[in-house]
């Protein structure tokens, strides 16, 4: 337990509503009546918002997320399975949280991640700001298709769908941005 006195942004708490980490907060102090702490929390498992308010020096559940640094091998099924860079120990994780399943739409084969933990349950993979992913499917493009602004649907490597530019073949190697999803340059080589 921890007092809302004592809170920060980045803190995790495990609210009966579920696993929140606080995005904002605020400590006031109303001319009359008692000081309050209101609150910005993000679900970890959803993505949803919520705002709460507090009593202040209210005592709050304060989750400990657990980070290691992991590499990724594989998908199976419903899971993704990760290796353990120090013990070199494989561990399934399932996608339970909406979070998580986005981020799996970026990881290839081998690439090294920071995943957080509370308990056994993954609820979050740290994701470098982009990423270079391979074209897998597109429609070919047409001598004359460097118009600017037209794009065409793409599937990546990692199964996951963009926008892209016209002139982008099957075969690119393409930078995709992790927060967004969007495209962002073609890469050479």
């Amino acid at each position: 337990m921890i007092s809302t006195n004592d809170i920060r942004t980045g803190m995790a708490l495990d609210l009966p509503e579920g696993l929140f980490e606080i995005v904002e907060f605020q400590h006031v102090k109303p001319g009359k009546g008692h000081a309050f702490v209101r609150m910005k929390l993000k679900n970890l498992l959803s993505g949803a918002v919520l705002d709460k308010t507090f009593r202040a020096d209210e005592k709050v559940p304060l989750a400990v997320i657990d980070k290691k640094a992991m590499q990724y091998l594989y998908r199976d099924g419903d899971s993704l399975v990760f290796m353990d860079t120090d013990t070199y120990e494989q561990h399934s994780y399932s996608l339970d949280s909406e979070e998580v399943l986005r981020a799996s739409e970026f990881l290839s084969e081998g690439d090294s991640v920071v995943i957080h933990l509370y308990g056994d349950k993954l609820i979050q993979i740290e994701l470098p700001p982009s990423v270079v992913l391979e074209v897998t499917e597109t429609e070919p493009g047409v001598k004359g298709d460097r118009v600017s602004g037209g794009t065409k649907p793409a599937k990546l490597s990692t199964g996951r769908q963009v926008q892209v530019p016209l002139f982008i073949e099957v075969g690119d190697r393409i930078r995709v941005d992790t927060r967004t999803g969007e495209y962002l340059t073609r890469e050479q080589g």
